[in-house]
């Protein structure tokens, strides 16, 4: 036992490390050479108030460069995402030194502009910019422990309640690091920047482009109300550092909350393994108790059939909407396929953060993959429980999910591109996901449907009964509703640590790094939503209520309705929104992270106890 437990802390051990970063082919260092042009790029700008991202030339104090914008082109990840990654005018140098230099000289802002300008201040919009794919970073002091901290972007200005004005923050210092392999090759390793409010009437332009700001406390203000004029400046720092390349990203993935216990969450995943494994030693004992008494009472033929035995002849009468059922459990194991291989392939490194947008878009066409593995077996479950009308369940199986998602997800962009927002899903974006869907998605599962359905279904122990037997009144704990949430407690207590981290990268704009921890969260998910549907199922079947099908795919996905739960409890406690559109934005998605997880959790709880009734009821001796 000890060494069974020595070699899960070495595993657990391996799997959270997470400083070391492992970089795929392709994602390259870029070498520079000294007074070599390093262009800074501008990604969006984000609030947690309003969850809207804007594109950087939405405010117009972010003048253009002369020679026009120019967008990368981005993957469906970044889109997603809202990022549009374009060049700007700032101008650097590999290892030269600004003092100070215009960005924008004398803007006029008109007062529509200016009011634009004033919400997005308010909102606490964060400009996000990249050098070198690196984002920008803000250094600040926690107040308390005196820690040095970081924060992702930085803050467009500022707004003080008390006194009701808004500033602008009209100048950066842009502080970039280096770190150099040989004497020509210097690589980028760090990105601050630290923004200023300046007044303009401090800041004297020369003829030649560089300025200089005089000494003094006064900031730059915008009336919201009316026409602002301002000017625009920058300075760059290049620093040496020990930082290497591989190890730049370090800073951001330690961005998160400082008050991450790795102890609480191993104290979890111990205590759920500890949970789990108690249970399944109660059930083996058990149900090795009743085979062997019902063996025994089959070799007597004295004594009357009991418990769950007695319902042998109904266990496997097929449910009703079993057309419904087929297409879930076919989604959620198209649902489960991916998750499994993009937080596999996550824990090993090979999605990390330095790739945009890579995580999102490997999800996506692994989902619509797995079509053809989902199909085939939604197909062989659909004839098992001898299902007739296998064309209609195979398009019911390709479009249920994907439909629900994808008319939730038009709808809430309709709003996002009323508010103008950069995470509005574009047009021909959205031309592109249904071409996946319905052209290759759907084809996949329908193929896969089809040799499915075409092969023998799973062959049952026992016989099914022509007569169905009734079913006697059950005991209180086995009510549908009630067992539905007794069996979503030890799954989302599993993960509850986990996923105030995946909230808090959705909502709140940090880098999910966890994926060690995430992929033994799941592994451990799957463990518990099997034993808890079993345990269900079984303590059913002894109630001699025969009706399991429906039961297990239900009672096992009871943990989204905790998920949901705890998302409510983090919109009021963790997070700013008053908005309307906003708080929409945020139920809707999260409703779609539940419903998956509801399938999800759903399709293991059916997989597994239909294993354990087969495995139970082909174990005792049936006349």
């Amino acid at each position: 036992m000890d060494n069974i437990i020595f070699r899960v802390f070495i595993c657990i051990v391996l799997l959270i490390q997470p400083h070391v970063t492992f970089y795929i082919p392709g994602v390259a260092p870029l070498d520079f050479a000294k007074n070599e042009e390093v262009e800074v790029k501008a990604v969006k700008m984000t609030s947690t108030k309003t969850q809207l991202p804007y594109d950087y030339y939405d405010v117009a104090v972010h003048c253009k460069p002369s020679n026009g914008t120019k967008y990368k082109s981005e993957n469906l990840g970044e889109i997603l995402r809202g990022d549009r990654i374009v060049n700007t005018k700032y101008k650097v140098a590999m290892d030269v030194n600004v003092q100070c230099q215009t960005l924008c000289h004398d803007i006029n802002l008109s007062k529509e502009q200016s009011a634009v300008l004033g919400k997005r201040i308010r909102n606490n919009y964060y400009v996000h910019l990249l050098v070198d794919n690196l984002p920008c970073a803000t250094k600040f002091q926690n107040v308390d422990t005196h820690e040095i901290l970081y924060e992702h972007g930085y803050r467009l200005g500022m707004h003080t309640k008390q006194s009701d004005e808004t500033f602008i923050n009209n100048h950066l210092v842009i502080k970039l690091f280096y770190h150099k392999e040989s004497d020509e090759a210097y690589r980028v390793v760090g990105f601050e920047v630290e923004p200023k409010s300046i007044d303009s009437k401090r800041i004297a332009i020369k003829p030649d482009g560089t300025c200089t700001i005089e000494n003094g406390q006064a900031m730059q203000k915008i009336d919201p109300k009316e026409e602002n004029k301002l000017s625009m400046t920058y300075e760059v720092e290049w620093a040496y550092s020990e930082t290497r390349w591989a190890s730049r990203w370090d800073t951001y993935l330690a961005m998160t909350d400082v008050q991450i216990h790795w102890f609480s969450i191993v104290n979890s995943v111990i205590v759920v393994f500890f949970l789990a494994g108690i249970l399944s030693m109660i059930i083996v004992k058990t149900l090795r108790r009743d085979i062997a008494r019902y063996n025994q009472e089959d070799s007597d033929d004295v004594t009357e059939e009991t418990g769950w035995k007695l319902v042998h002849g109904d266990v496997f009468r097929p449910p009703r909407r079993k057309n419904v059922l087929a297409a879930l459990v076919g989604s959620g194991i198209q649902i489960f396929l991916m998750s499994f291989i993009v937080i596999a392939f996550a824990a090993l490194g090979m999605l990390s953060p330095s790739s945009r947008g890579a995580l999102v878009t490997a999800a996506c066409f692994l989902y619509v993959f797995m079509g053809l593995v989902a199909g085939f077996y939604s197909g062989r479950i659909y004839k098992t429980i001898k299902g007739s009308h296998w064309k209609r369940t195979a398009a019911l199986t390709a479009t249920l999910y994907p439909a629900v998602v994808f008319s939730i997800g038009f709808f809430l962009n309709f709003f996002i591109w009323g508010k103008r927002s950069s995470g509005a899903v574009p047009f021909s974006t959205m031309l592109a996901i249904l071409v996946m869907w319905l052209g290759i998605s759907f084809p996949l599962v329908c193929l896969g449907f089809y040799f499915g359905y075409r092969k023998q279904p799973y062959e049952q122990p026992v016989r099914t009964n022509q007569i169905p037997r009734q079913v006697p009144e059950q005991q209180w704990f086995l009510h549908p509703v009630l067992s539905t949430l007794m069996a979503g407690v030890l799954p989302f207590g599993a993960m509850f640590i986990e996923l105030f981290f995946i909230f808090s990268a959705i909502w709140e704009n940090q880098y999910y790094y966890l994926f060690g921890f995430l992929f033994l969260v799941f592994i451990i998910i799957i463990i518990s939503c099997s034993q808890i549907s079993i345990v269900i199922t079984y303590f059913q079947l002894c109630g001699e209520d025969y009706h399991w099908w429906w039961r297990s795919f239900i009672a096992s996905g009871g943990s989204a309705f905790y998920v949901f739960a705890y998302s409510i409890f983090y919109f009021f406690t963790k997070l700013d929104i008053t908005e309307f559109v906003p708080t929409m934005l945020y139920f809707g998605y999260t409703f779609l992270i539940c419903f998956t997880f509801w399938i999800l959790t759903g399709t293991i709880g059916f997989i597994a106890s239909y294993i354990f009734v087969r495995k139970i009821y082909a174990a005792v001796k049936i006349e």
